[in-house]
C-alpha cells in the first residue's frame, strides 16, 4: 500500500463521517469560509514543519511509495491528514455542542443556536 492509498482512505472516512454528522446535527454546520481558513493555516504549518522535520533527519519516507510531488520537502500525501482533521473536526465539534445543549436542555425546541 502506498502513502497516497493510506492518506485516501483516512481522508475518505473523515469526509464521510463529518458529513453525516452535518445531515444528522440538522443544524447549521461550520462556516465554510471558516473550514478554508482553517485549511490554509494547517496546510501552511504542515508545509513548515515537516520540512524542518525531514531536513533533520527526524523521519524520513521511503521513496517506492510516493506520488513524488512535494512542497518544501513534506511530500503530498502528509497534506490529506490535515485536510482529514479540519473536514472531520467542525462537524464534530457542531454535533457534540448540540447533543450537550439537548441534554442541558431537554424541553427547549428546534429553535435558532445560541452563542
Amino acid at each position: 500500500m502506498t502513502y497516497l492509498q493510506l492518506a485516501a482512505c483516512f481522508l475518505a472516512a473523515a469526509a464521510v463521517c463529518g458529513i453525516a454528522l452535518t445531515v444528522a446535527s440538522r443544524r447549521y454546520g461550520p462556516r465554510p469560509a471558516a473550514v478554508g481558513l482553517t485549511i490554509l493555516a494547517l496546510f501552511l504549518l504542515t508545509a513548515v514543519f515537516d520540512t524542518v522535520m525531514i531536513a533533520t533527519g527526524l523521519f524520513h519516507y521511503s521513496p517506492a511509495h510516493l506520488l513524488g510531488l512535494h512542497i518544501g520537502l513534506a511530500p503530498i500525501e502528509d497534506f490529506a491528514y490535515p485536510l482529514a482533521g479540519a473536514l472531520l473536526l467542525p462537524p464534530l465539534w457542531t454535533a457534540l455542542r448540540a447533543r450537550r445543549r439537548a441534554r442541558a436542555h431537554p424541553g427547549e425546541g428546534d429553535g435558532e443556536e445560541r452563542a
